[in-house]
């Protein structure tokens, strides 16, 4: 299956449907939810930071892991 078609089928699953592909990927990686870094919760990042790191490495393509 081409990128375009697994892009096309995500994209015609409903979201409960996405979230239980993403978390049975998660379980085959051996990922639990919310596995992150210990001891810290998103909610300690400086949220302007996130959003222009974000925006900067929008301008990479380099960067993306499509």
């Amino acid at each position: 299956m081409g990128k375009q078609e697994r892009r096309a089928r995500f994209k015609a699953m409903t979201s409960s449907e996405r979230k239980a592909l993403i978390r049975k990927k998660m379980k085959a990686a051996g990922l639990v939810e919310g596995s992150g870094v210990p001891g810290t919760t998103l909610s300690s990042y400086d949220q302007e930071q996130v959003r222009e790191l974000i925006r900067i490495t929008s301008c990479f393509p380099e960067m993306r892991s499509d």
